[in-house]
């Protein structure tokens, strides 16, 4: 009976303590393998810190695709953001030229337009934290020396979510409407 060798399961494998550099080695070692049974083939060699070069590589890939694709889902959801802010402030732009024909100070008429985002803020927040907080739990097994609810690391998503960015972004739009008229 005849097995192909991509049919093969499972493989033996061996750890080698040699002397010196260890894939000097590696010719002397197929030598002796071959005087054993020369129906074994010796493939994939390679030294330990390769073999942990290349599972640790796996990681840095998989954390870094992660970070990628967090960083564009943050840019969507800002770009969300404003577009939802934007389209309402240009909504009701009629009636902020009404409020301010009639009196209304300019500082009154952008709290109003921030009161709408902050009020989305703190519906996400509200929504965002909870479930994030709850989901830390299955990415536990993920982190590296950091802690699921690690207050810093709290801070720094809160300080890098869309919130404080369409907070600035309305101020500023805000600002530019008061120097156009």
């Amino acid at each position: 009976m005849s097995i192909a060798f991509d049919q093969v399961k499972e493989f033996n494998r061996f750890a080698l303590r040699p002397s010196g550099d260890p894939l000097r080695s590696v010719n002397t070692v197929r030598e002796i393998v071959r005087q054993a049974d020369p129906r074994i083939a010796v493939t994939d060699i390679r030294t330990q810190a390769a073999q942990i070069d290349q599972t640790m590589n796996q990681q840095i890939i998989f954390a870094k695709l992660c970070t990628a694709l967090a960083t564009l889902s943050l840019l969507i959801a800002c770009v969300g953001l404003y577009g939802t802010m934007a389209y309402g402030v240009a909504r009701r732009t009629p009636e902020i030229g009404i409020r301010i024909a009639l009196g209304a100070q300019r500082g009154d008429v952008i709290w109003m337009v921030l009161r709408q985002v902050f009020w989305l803020a703190a519906t996400g927040l509200g929504i965002g934290v909870p479930v994030a907080l709850g989901a830390s739990k299955f990415v536990e097994s993920f982190l590296f020396g950091v802690e699921p609810n690690d207050a810093p690391a709290l801070l720094l998503q809160w300080l890098f979510s869309p919130a404080p960015r369409s907070w600035l972004v309305t101020s500023l739009w805000g600002r530019l409407l008061e120097s156009i008229r």
